[in-house]
């Protein structure tokens, strides 16, 4: 586990604006930086960093946070896999916290692991490369694919050569330990004690995580022993597993992200193609069936996969194995196949750009045209074979964990096949499984709790637009993080008495500090915010500020769980949304800043708070009154509760419907 010693020095060293300048180009908005949104095609820039506070928001999006934030967003890292990154990113040692002997054992082999993968990648680059055996072997073949230099270098491609145990022998040279040799599967130890090379005379296709360290390898043999695989993997290790690792994910990650689908293909050269012809968007599963492991990988990016198989009757096949499983992970999947002959290495080898994009969007049919396809070529005028097939598209909408997507698929099911929908339904039923019955019954439990929750813990995006109450809370947190370590001058109303007793109000003038004015206030009339997010928000503003009495913006968001950044990032970037579209120069409108009337405009705030709390409390307590009972109690606290609303009414010319 990496040290917060090591976490906060990243923090502190880590800029926003270099770190997104890897991957947005920026340019100079005033004392700002903005650029084109990377998460969606846009024309206009609304992609905004604020090297000041150390935060991004992109306004297309509604995403924002710090230098991390952004990494997970744009990268798909984990929190771990993001501060790595920026440690090497700027050359910061990495401390692991205290862990037990059997733990740092764990580490260490985990690490020593990779490293020696990372190794091998550069060996096998080198090898061919730089050697007469590496270029006459290995580069004339990936020559001979149709693969650049730059496509070579891109993918790590490299040759392992002929040797007996000529890898094994530099590693060993180089201070590697035989003991993480053998446990990758690059070296195999005889049983009298010879070394021996798996990979010898084979490309070599390096395998990344999505993060991208170096998992494993395929190796592909190129003689024509048919004594010897064609293809040969890294065997399982502790840090490869095939069945959990997609070939090209961490080159396609983002195109998928943003084009919002994944083209999934079988082998590594179609993958290459691919990328090399523009489609990015592409994935292929190793060499091994499709595991639900690689679904889900998929999953963290997009919803949606386009299946692109071979023209031959064994592409076929593959490709309607993997659509029930990828349905069965609540995916959306449609089925593309290419001209016989063709696989999607040779069709994107041969086919220019455009037309590639243009065939790939036209030929690729949902999975039920797809099997309807199949059923006119296959069961022709077979009633038998009919019958069969359209079984088997049940059996795929039977997978569909969601009910209402499984009836629309029967409905066109029926339309497309010419037969009863009730025939469907009925066959659908006899094939319901007990993972099916269990879904649906988790989703009625699911629906019935929501609908018994309080309408305050439902928190979304339409909510925060319609709800004043939160509009209010919003808007104090708002304060407390743009203005609250200013000095200000607030009126202190005191109710006094003259010397015949008449009551009056006596206003001084008092210099507070911003945050704790809002908080003795709110102290005062113990009122605690009903958004739980703006909740916790509002502690950890306070608490902030107890302790350090000014808030630094890029600290304190640092300093956040990550659920609550993107609030603070929202806010603090809100104030820039207008310099983003210049309507100051562009529109000559002029942009209201709060803080000329700060004192006003927070008092204002924590009056709105009051009022709409206390109408709240007279509407609950009127609810409580009953036609039969005693209710002098509730009435009397209902007058008081009026009294105190009306006077606030009075002072700021507000009426009360405003609000309940």
């Amino acid at each position: 586990m990496i040290s917060k010693n090591t976490i906060d020095t990243v923090f502190e060293t880590a800029r926003v604006e270099e770190v997104i300048g890897d991957f947005v180009v920026l340019k100079r908005s005033g004392t700002n930086l903005k650029g084109l949104s990377p998460f969606s095609n846009e024309k206009s820039p609304s992609f905004m960093v604020s090297p000041v506070k150390q935060i991004w928001k992109d306004f297309s999006s509604g995403k924002g946070g710090n230098a991390v934030a952004f990494l997970m967003e744009h990268e798909h890292f984990s929190y771990p896999e993001a501060i790595r990154y920026l440690a090497k990113k700027y050359n910061i040692e990495i401390e692991e916290t205290v862990q037990t002997d059997a733990q740092k054992e764990q580490m260490n082999e985990r690490e020593s692991m990779y490293l020696v993968s990372e190794y091998a990648q550069r060996y096998f680059q080198d090898i061919m490369m730089n050697t007469d055996e590496g270029q006459a072997v290995g580069y004339s073949y990936f020559k001979e694919r149709g693969f650049t230099g730059e496509t070579i270098k891109k993918f790590g491609l490299g040759y392992s050569p002929e040797g007996y145990d000529a890898f094994s022998k530099d590693a060993l040279g180089k201070g590697y330990k035989l003991e993480y040799l053998e446990k990758t599967g690059f070296t195999i130890v005889r049983e009298d004690g010879r070394m021996a090379d798996r990979f010898r005379g084979r490309v070599m296709f390096p395998i990344q995580s999505m993060s991208g360290r170096v998992l494993g390898f395929g190796g592909r043999i190129l003689g024509n022993d048919k004594k010897v695989a064609k293809y040969l993997n890294s065997p399982e290790s502790d840090i490869y597993h095939k069945s959990k690792v997609l070939y090209g994910i961490f080159h396609a990650k983002q195109a998928i992200a943003k084009k919002d689908n994944c083209y999934l293909v079988e082998g590594y050269t179609d993958v290459i193609q691919m990328h090399q012809a523009g489609i990015e968007n592409v994935v292929a599963s190793s060499g091994t069936a499709l595991t639900p492991d690689q679904i889900r990988l998929i999953s963290r990016l997009t919803k949606n996969i386009t299946v692109l198989f071979d023209g031959d009757a064994a592409g076929l096949r593959a490709s309607i194995r993997g659509i029930d499983l990828i349905l069965e992970e609540g995916m959306n999947v449609k089925v593309c196949g290419f001209p016989d002959g063709d696989d999607p290495d040779s069709f994107a080898k041969r086919t220019p750009h455009d037309e590639l994009v243009a065939y790939l969007e036209n030929n690729a049919k949902d999975f039920i045209q797809f099997k309807a396809s199949l059923l006119m070529d296959e069961a022709k005028q077979d009633p038998v074979k009919k019958a069969g097939l359209i079984r088997d598209m049940v059996t795929s909408i039977s997978k569909i964990p969601d009910r209402i997507q499984r009836e629309v698929y029967i409905q066109e099911t029926a339309r497309i096949m010419d037969i009863s929908e009730q025939v469907l339904v009925s066959t659908l039923a006899q094939l319901a499984t007990k993972d099916i019955v269990e879904a649906d019954k988790k989703l009625k439990e699911e629906r019935a709790a929501q609908t018994m929750k309080p309408v305050k813990d439902e928190f979304t995006a339409e909510q925060v637009r319609i709800d004043i109450l939160d509009r209010v809370e919003r808007k104090i947190i708002e304060i407390l993080l743009l203005y609250g370590g200013n000095t200000e001058e607030f009126e202190d109303v005191y109710i006094k008495f003259d010397e015949f007793g008449k009551e009056f109000e006596h206003t001084e003038r008092k210099e507070y500090k911003v945050y704790e004015r809002i908080y003795l206030n709110l102290q005062e009339d113990e009122i605690q915010f009903a958004n739980p997010v703006f909740r916790d928000l509002y502690k950890a503003t306070i608490d902030y500020y107890m302790a350090h009495e000014s808030l630094e913006a890029d600290a304190f968001l640092n300093a956040l769980p990550q659920e609550l950044q993107q609030v603070v990032a929202d806010i603090y970037m809100q104030e820039e949304r207008y310099h983003v579209h210049e309507w100051e120069e562009r529109k000559q409108i002029p942009v209201k800043h709060k803080n000329m009337t700060i004192a006003a405009y927070t008092t204002e705030h924590i009056v709105d708070l009051r009022w709409l709390l206390l109408g709240r409390l007279v509407q609950d307590l009127k609810l409580q009154v009953t036609p039969d009972g005693d209710n002098m109690e509730i009435l009397m606290s209902v007058m008081d509760y009026n009294t105190l609303v009306n006077y606030l009414s009075r002072k700021f010319s507000r009426l009360r419907s405003h609000f309940y």
